[in-house]
């Protein structure tokens, strides 16, 4: 029996969208969560989804070449894990992601809507390769288990509302670095005690 794939994407809503603003010749870089595990969706009203830790753990060892695109669109690609301008790991919270943007209209207009907080989400585009159903609820719900992760997208619309991306600042990334060693200065006095 010859199983045919067809693909498929979710969309995610993402808070905590970062981008770091680049100064120089640094590039301007955005990170956040293309996919949440544990967090259902509803997917057209017909089936709930959600995506189970580890699903993306094969793929991210075995695919060279994963995108980074705008709204989905072939024509805005944003970064690629074979260049090492788009990277994807998994954590405890999901499938984290960072890219480099390129320097052209399209990603300098981004970068503006994502600091204005007009864009935050993400979206990912995959074959689902292992997932189970439960059909004993109402409405049904599918777990993906293992995905063939092809793409990541920033977009303006998500199904799944626990996503975030965001524009990274050097300027914050060296202030929170102050703050935590602040804090375990603090907490180191107050061990002591």
């Amino acid at each position: 029996m010859k199983v045919t794939k067809k693909k498929e994407t979710r969309i995610v809503d993402i808070t905590n969208l970062q981008t770091r603003d680049g100064t120089g010749n640094e590039p301007v870089v955005i990170s956040g969560y293309a996919a949440v595990f544990n967090s259902k969706t509803s997917i057209g009203d017909f089936f709930e989804e959600v995506i189970a830790p580890g699903a993306f753990a094969r793929t991210i060892s075995e695919n060279g070449d994963i995108r980074a695109l705008f709204n989905h669109n072939w024509d805005h690609v944003l970064g690629r894990t074979r260049n090492g301008t788009l990277k994807v790991e998994e954590d405890n919270r999901g499938l984290k992601f960072e890219v480099e943007l390129p320097n052209t209209s399209l990603a300098r207009d981004l970068a503006e809507s994502l600091r204005r907080g007009d864009i935050n989400q993400c979206s990912f585009g995959f074959f689902a390769t292992n997932d189970t159903w439960d059909y004993a609820v109402e409405p049904a719900v599918r777990t993906l288990n293992e995905i063939e992760l092809y793409e990541i997208s920033v977009v303006s619309i998500p199904a799944y509302e626990d996503t975030e991306v965001s524009l990274r600042s050097k300027e914050i990334d060296e202030q929170v670095e102050k703050r935590i060693k602040i804090l375990n200065q603090i907490k180191g006095v107050l061990e002591n005690e």
